[in-house]
């Protein structure tokens, strides 16, 4: 019977999660899960429950902070220069190795080419790297 009861409480606490979100029911519903087998197994009431905290406490001390970042990454949102990199320019005077001009979203930028070729005035190229006032570029074909 108190396999059951860890069993309900472990389902309980799982479906629960979904309305927090914050991936501690769902630790504490595994941990309950794991109290139910051990109880079934035939360990005593004590026993299960020292199982459960011992689960819960590893799990939410171990696996939640590996599971939030796990879940939480590349979805950091760029700004001012870093939203640049990546997206397209259009060259407005020659660039080379040493210099030249592009225009990024409506702004005209020094540019200067990443693998030292010339890129001629409107070709389009890529954003590879911001350094300082000058955009990074090389041919976006």
């Amino acid at each position: 019977m108190a396999a059951l009861i860890w069993l309900v409480l472990g389902v309980l606490l799982i479906a629960a999660e979904i309305l927090s979100g914050d991936f501690v029911l769902v630790m504490l519903g595994a941990a309950a899960l794991g109290a139910a087998g051990v109880s079934a197994l035939g360990a005593g009431e004590v026993l299960a429950a020292v199982a459960f905290g011992v689960a819960a406490l590893g799990l939410i001390a171990g696996a939640r902070p590996a599971l939030k970042r796990r879940l939480t990454a590349g979805h950091e949102l760029k700004s001012g220069v870093q939203a640049l990199v990546g997206g397209t320019a259009i060259v407005v005077s020659t660039v080379d190795a040493h210099g030249g001009r592009v225009r990024i979203g409506g702004e005209v930028w020094s540019a200067r080419s990443l693998d030292h070729t010339v890129l001629e005035p409107g070709a389009e190229v890529t954003v590879v790297e911001i350094s300082g006032a000058t955009a990074v570029v090389m041919s976006g074909s």
